[in-house]
C-alpha cells in the first residue's frame, strides 16, 4: 500500500453544501444512534486552504449503537477505518488516495471539549491564525511530504492554536495527540 499524496487546494465554496449533503445522509443512516453531528476540519472554515476531504464529527451515547449501523453507513459509502484510537469511531468514504469524507465518531461526554470543534471554531474567528495554518499546509504540502510528516509538522501551531483556544474557554490544556 503505497502512502496518499498530499494535496492542499484553495478554499472551495462548494464543501459547506457538500458536508450539509453528508450530513443528512449519516443523520438518517444513524438516526437513534447519534445526538449530533457537525462540520469540522480545514474544509469547514471559510477561505482555509485545505485537502479536499470533507471532515465531519458526530456525538454518540453509545459507540455500540454506531457500530449496530455500520451497514447502513456502508450503503451511503462510508466504510469503517481502524485508527488505533480508542476514543473514537473513524469512517471514511471513498477509496486509498480518493478519500472524499472522514466521519469522526466521538462520546457525547466529550463532544463540549473536542478539539476539531475548538480549532474550527478559533480559526473561523482569528483570520491571522487562519492564514498561518494555510500558509504551513500548502508550504508541506509542495514540499511533496508523506502524510506522517505533513501531520507531524502542523502539531506544534496546532498545539499552540488549542491552547490558546482552550485557555479563552476556561479549559485545560491537552495534547492535540488522542
Amino acid at each position: 500500500m503505497g502512502e496518499r499524496n498530499i494535496d492542499v487546494v484553495a478554499y472551495d465554496p462548494a464543501w459547506p453544501a457538500a458536508a450539509a449533503d453528508a450530513i443528512a445522509d449519516v443523520r438518517e443512516a444513524l438516526s437513534g444512534a447519534i445526538s449530533d453531528i457537525e462540520h469540522i476540519g480545514s474544509t469547514s472554515v471559510p477561505g482555509l486552504a485545505a485537502k479536499p476531504i470533507i471532515d465531519l464529527m458526530a456525538a454518540a451515547e453509545d459507540f455500540g449503537a454506531v457500530e449496530a449501523r455500520e451497514e447502513a453507513l456502508a450503503r451511503i459509502g462510508f466504510r469503517r477505518s481502524a485508527n488505533g484510537m480508542t476514543s473514537r469511531l473513524l469512517y471514511i468514504r471513498g477509496e486509498g488516495s480518493h478519500r472524499t469524507h472522514h466521519l469522526h465518531v466521538v462520546t457525547l461526554e466529550s463532544w463540549p471539549a473536542r478539539n476539531q470543534r475548538i480549532l474550527r471554531d478559533h480559526l473561523r474567528a482569528h483570520p491571522r491564525d487562519a492564514a498561518r495554518y494555510a500558509q504551513l499546509k500548502q508550504s508541506l504540502a509542495a514540499t511533496g511530504a508523506s502524510a506522517e510528516t505533513y501531520t507531524q509538522a502542523k502539531t506544534e501551531l496546532i498545539q499552540e492554536l488549542i491552547d490558546r483556544a482552550r485557555a479563552d474557554r476556561g479549559l485545560p490544556a491537552v495534547s492535540v495527540w488522542e
